[in-house]
């Protein structure tokens, strides 16, 4: 039988040797049987429920009072890993990212003159940039000229390696949708990627909007899910996978891709999202 380790005190303690402490006492629930691990996984999720919550409370309080004093504590790399632990905090943006969020907030203050805007939707490495027009912007018959002589360009000043800028619709509807009246009322399908940019049999990580995202197909079929493991949250794109099954890569948490179902602890499925393929298009729904 594994022995508890004791709890650390030190207050100059890393964020790494936090983060070993957990596995040991992991490795101690491992050796349990399924019910035990059950109980110690919900009360987990209890308490980080409650953790999450508090946080948030947290950072409105603060964000009314001082910003800076906020951002000075996400610095902190114990602070920063337990807010990205709960999505509180945005992952860095990359240089190329930077880049463009820069060249966009050059053209906005024109576009909002005439009350629209643009916001950045994804980009597809090696040469192309989405963006999105909103307001007038969207439907204004000279929209066309606003994306190549106004967004388009200042994309392009600041990121040469961009040689594709693509606007997509705010709200795209697929066409069998269209067709199925009883689809009315659900939540606006988001036209994530084309069908054959998910690796068959393999998955896809993909940004939108503020959501990690993790696609997987076989065949025609395509699954969507929150890309994070439900064990720890971090990101499952790097895990293996084989046979329809993907293994976390931190702790090993397995996870059926046809379902979300945890296979390593049944009560711990992944969080899934409704996908629908319409002529080689993936749609997603993020509600």
């Amino acid at each position: 039988m594994v022995q508890a380790p004791p709890a650390q005190t030190d207050a100059t303690v890393t964020l790494r040797d936090l983060v070993e402490e957990i596995n040991r006492y992991e490795l101690v629930i491992s050796e349990w049987d399924t019910h035990q691990q059950a109980i110690v996984n919900h009360l987990k999720n209890a308490i980080e429920t409650l953790h999450k919550e508090a946080l948030a409370r947290i950072i409105r309080s603060v964000k009314q009072e001082s910003i800076k004093a906020l951002r000075n504590a996400v610095e902190d790399e114990v602070v920063y890993g337990v807010l990205r632990y709960h999505d509180l905090v945005k992952a860095p943006q990359s240089p190329l990212v930077e880049r463009i969020q820069h060249a966009l907030a050059e053209v906005r203050p024109m576009l909002q003159g005439h009350h629209g805007d643009v916001e950045l939707v994804a980009v597809r490495l090696p040469d192309t940039v989405e963006v999105r027009l909103i307001g007038t912007c969207s439907n204004c018959p000279a929209s066309a000229l606003t994306l190549s002589q106004g967004v388009e360009q200042a994309i392009k000043q600041r990121c040469p390696e961009i040689e594709h800028v693509v606007a997509v619709s705010t709200v795209v509807t697929p066409h069998s949708a269209a067709e199925d009246t009883s689809m009315q009322h659900e939540v606006a399908w988001r036209l994530v990627t084309a069908l054959a940019e998910i690796p068959d049999g393999g998955v896809l990580d993909v940004k939108l909007e503020g959501h990690a995202l993790l696609f997987s197909r076989h065949g025609m079929n395509v699954t969507c899910f929150h890309n994070a493991c439900s064990h720890l949250g971090v990101p499952l794109d790097g895990g293996e996978v084989k046979n329809g099954i993907i293994t976390c890569p931190y702790h090993h948490f397995r996870y059926h891709l046809a379902t979300g179902e945890c296979l390593t602890v049944r009560e711990v499925p992944l969080q899934q999202y409704p996908v629908r393929v319409d002529k080689g298009r993936v749609f997603v729904q993020l509600q």
